[in-house]
């Protein structure tokens, strides 16, 4: 085929290809499709806090000679744990206490492997133990290993449980006045019935002998005479008949010099009064003479059960130390009497109440603070929360009233009540009062 051949095919194919692209119809150009509307980002709910426990160890005597007072403790620091966390839900807080109840039996030795036990498991708060000789024994270990303990009812003098200074005691808070004051309340009863001259008879424990020391100051300052001291070992025998021999013969002793109405017994002891009591003979001399206990006595269920004509004959006049907050011991006492069958709260319980409280509010300051448990800042924090709780600050008041430390973290005492048994019953007949050092009797 020529070269001109070749040319003409050329010329006609490309004819053929701009022909074809001619005559198809134009696309309408495609129209971009709108943008689709941003979803709105989903709100999600902010992620609830973790959960912080708040582990609270609870050592009282659950079966020992203050059951009376260790089961008021129990009910008492239960129903505070409950309004505690509804206190902290309440306000968005993330805390929650747990409490880990344990019976010391009101034993030095027991006390202390209870504490060792709720250590183990993370329990580095305490209300309690309850007895002076119970913290006289834990004391060295909860110092060594930063626990801090709130006791609602010990009250030997801080050398009486082997402190000599403040810092010792840097950890451990006691929610009651110490004897010193008592003993004052004591000494001025006596000396307002009447009672010129007494016999002591007290348990051979840190709390016992130092309301011996104290309560034999006091007497004597108002010029009423001891005869004598009579002690009796701790644990309390089961057999008193030796002891009682022993008041006996020195209340007849007084009774040479002093009319009947003049003498009385003071027993510095807990709940084995009742049997004492009990062993004591029907026309023993011992019962027709005022009888005056304590704290350790005072509104003892085993007493009013077990010896309730003894008692009353006596009277065994007891003080507490007992101050009452108004509304929220009204609240506290309300809700007490619906678990308890209508009983109220006593002075002890109102206590651990508070002490409950003051722990777990000081808690969430450190933890909000740092981010974390520490012991010192809990000692520091702990004086400057009950002064704020006292004042109603976080919305909720205390049940036993002012709560103040000293500089040994001892509560400081300003009211004692003064009960009596009359026809076989608990009867509060008295109030003394600090500041003025005077009785109101009821």
């Amino acid at each position: 085929m020529s070269r001109g051949w070749f040319r003409l095919f050329g010329i006609i194919l490309i004819a053929a290809i701009l022909f074809s692209g001619c005559a198809q119809p134009a696309e309408k150009p495609a129209e971009k499709a709108a943008p689709a509307p941003a979803e709105k980002p989903k709100e999600t709910a902010a992620p609830a806090p973790t959960e912080v426990d708040i582990p609270l160890g609870v050592l009282v005597d659950l079966s020992g000679p203050l059951t009376t007072y260790g089961e008021d403790i129990k009910t008492t620091v239960t129903i505070a744990s409950e309004k505690i966390n509804e206190h902290f839900e309440k306000a968005g807080k993330p805390y929650r206490v747990k409490i880990y109840v344990e019976d010391t039996k009101v034993d030095p030795k027991i006390a202390l492997d209870k504490v060792m036990a709720l250590h183990s498991k993370g329990v580095k708060l305490i209300v309690g133990p309850m007895g002076s000789g119970e913290v006289k024994n834990v004391i060295e270990y909860v110092r060594s290993n930063k626990i801090i303990i709130a006791s609602p009812s010990s009250t030997a003098d801080p050398k009486y449980i082997g402190v000599t200074s403040p810092e010792e005691k840097k950890y451990v808070f006691r929610f009651v006045a110490t004897d010193s004051f008592q003993t004052k309340a004591i000494a001025k009863l006596a000396q307002e019935l009447g009672v010129k001259a007494v016999v002591i008879t007290y348990i051979g424990n840190a709390w016992g002998k130092g309301l011996e020391e104290f309560g034999r100051a006091e007497f004597e300052k108002l010029g009423i005479e001891v005869r004598s001291s009579v002690e009796y070992p701790d644990p309390p025998p089961a057999d008193f008949t030796p002891y009682i021999a022993t008041v006996e013969e020195a209340v007849n002793d007084l009774l040479k010099s002093y009319s009947k109405d003049e003498v009385a017994v003071v027993t510095f002891g807990y709940e084995e009064v009742a049997t004492m009591l009990a062993q004591v003979k029907s026309d023993s001399v011992l019962l027709s003479v005022k009888w005056i206990g304590c704290d350790g006595t005072a509104k003892s269920k085993k007493v009013v059960e077990d010896v309730p004509d003894k008692a009353s004959k006596i009277m065994l006049y007891s003080t507490v130390s007992e101050t009452r907050g108004g509304k929220a011991y009204e609240e506290l006492s309300k809700v007490y009497a619906e678990r308890t069958g209508g009983k109220t709260p006593i002075s002890y319980g109102l206590n651990a109440y508070d002490a409950a409280w003051v722990l777990a509010l000081s808690f969430a300051e450190v933890y909000d603070k740092l981010g974390k448990y520490d012991a010192d800042a809990m000692a520091e924090t702990i004086p400057e929360v009950a002064e704020k709780y006292s004042k109603g600050e976080y919305g909720v008041e205390p049940v036993s009233g002012e709560v103040k430390f000293d500089e040994y973290n001892d509560r400081v005492g300003s009211e004692y009540r003064i009960y009596a048994v009359k026809e076989g019953s608990w009867t509060e007949v008295g109030v003394w009062k600090y500041a003025t050092n005077s009785i109101e009797w009821s």
